[in-house]
């Protein structure tokens, strides 16, 4: 006897089921997670280094400022990052 959740992910494959991903998509998709992964790490480090300048100088207005660069730019980069891994997921299609 199958369990709900069995059962679920049955339902669940008929309705949208999973497409293949060759090897060469797959890596091509790590290669641009990889890439926005440095990016990310290039401007926390950069951003991180202007918040403890400012937290040295006591400029609390600007740490708060730059906290949120740091959080847009993040959300920027892992929004580009997941449009570029669909463009391959669908090219793949």
């Amino acid at each position: 006897m199958k369990s709900a959740y069995e059962l679920a992910m049955e339902r669940l494959e008929k309705e949208s089921p999973q497409v293949a991903i060759s090897e060469e998509k797959k890596q091509e998709i790590a290669d641009i997670d990889s890439k926005y992964r440095a990016k990310i790490a290039e401007r926390e480090l950069f951003l991180q280094g202007k918040i403890a300048q400012a937290n040295a100088e006591g400029d609390y207005g600007s740490v708060a400022q730059v906290e949120d660069e740091l959080a847009r730019e993040i959300r920027s980069l892992e929004a580009r990052c997941e449009e570029e891994k669909e463009v391959v997921r669908e090219a793949d299609s």
